[in-house]
């Protein structure tokens, strides 16, 4: 958490100057494992179908998650038979292994849980993205487009369309790379994506100033749920008793959820925020974290969160399923996009006999 408070904060905090010997270690590797890839020193696997990667450049929650659910819906709605892949960050495991709404959180992580809940589309976790492939089309010979909920700095695996999600609020934080700053790789990169796709409004200068096109997206909050019911679309939205409530968040950037929640409940009366508690991204909850909130009406948590609660949550729980909104012009130009990669692939395939 300090970290995180620190690479946000306006200029670099002169404790982070101790860390600047780990800070030109962590660019030198990733700069020569990049080389590395790009000459062909060390492998490249590519998947017999289009991948596109939905991932960030920076550390921390910039709305990934529902930008990775919304590609899949659109997908869907273009006659495409979509499946998607991820490292499945924080769950134990076995790895790879295919993912679906009743998979524990403990062994898949919450954001796998979440959009296998919310997609309903075939899903697997593995940090071989190679081997969460094999297995996703062994199981899955339908599919016909793979969307990588993160993985863009996993070279190994080739990628046809690469977009990348910037957090509006927060922006790139002080600009400098880890550990002295939030970033994985230099704002240059930025220059080599296919789209950048921005959460909100924009409060960073850097990128406007990487003179890069950018679309924005909103997250639509879609009605409160009962954590301990079955998580997913189906759901129907539910009226929060009257009262005082706890909100709590696990996730990369807890004051956006904090914010929304205020910002949705800003016309009851009745219903009043009077806690705030901020965990660590994917914290593993347990009930024993709620003990200080057993005084309150409730406890309000992302979805995310939800999909780690649901087994002892009680009823007045509740969390706020968001969804990510593009204009049509976005979908547009991405359309166009996949169509030339896909066209790029069948002729692979014939060419090859695949």
């Amino acid at each position: 958490m300090f970290w995180q408070r620190a690479w946000y904060r306006h200029g670099v905090d002169f404790r982070l100057w101790l860390l600047l010997p780990l800070h030109w270690v962590f660019c030198g590797l990733s700069a020569v494992r990049r080389w590395l890839y790009r000459i062909g020193l060390l492998a490249v696997y590519r998947a017999p179908v289009p991948v596109i990667v939905v991932g960030n450049i920076s550390v921390g929650g910039t709305g990934k998650t529902p930008v990775t659910e919304a590609f899949i819906q659109w997908l869907i709605s273009q006659g495409l038979q979509p499946a998607i892949i991820s490292r499945g960050y924080g769950g134990r495991g076995p790895f790879p292994q295919l993912v679906t709404a009743t998979s524990s959180a403990t062994a898949v992580g919450d954001e796998p849980k979440l959009l296998a809940s919310r997609t309903q589309v075939p899903l697997v976790v593995g940090a071989n993205r190679q081997q969460a492939i094999a297995l996703l089309l062994k199981q899955h010979p339908e599919v016909s487009v793979i969307v990588s909920d993160d993985g863009l700095q996993h070279y190994a695996l080739a990628r046809d369309i690469e977009v990348v999600v910037v957090d509006g609020q927060r922006g790139f934080g002080n600009g400098w790379r880890l550990p002295l700053g939030p970033l994985r790789e230099p704002l240059s990169r930025l220059q080599h994506v296919d789209f950048i796709v921005q959460n909100g409004e924009s409060a960073s200068p850097k990128l406007a100033s990487a003179q890069q096109p950018f679309w924005r997206f909103d997250l639509r909050p879609d009605g409160w749920r009962r954590v301990n019911q079955a998580q997913g679309t189906q759901t129907e939205p539910v009226t929060l008793e009257p009262g005082d409530y706890a909100a709590v968040a696990g996730i990369g950037n807890p004051q956006r959820f904090f914010d929304t929640v205020a910002a949705t409940l800003a016309a009851e009366a009745t219903i009043r925020v009077v806690e705030t508690k901020a965990f660590a991204d994917h914290h593993p909850f347990s009930a024993a974290d709620f003990a200080q909130f057993n005084a309150l009406t409730g406890v309000l948590m992302t979805e995310k969160d939800a999909a780690k609660c649901q087994s002892f949550a009680p009823d007045h729980w509740y969390y706020l399923p968001v969804s990510a909104q593009f204009e049509t012009e976005f979908w547009q130009q991405f359309a166009n996009q996949l169509q030339t990669k896909q066209k790029l692939h069948e002729s692979a395939r014939s060419t090859y006999g695949g």
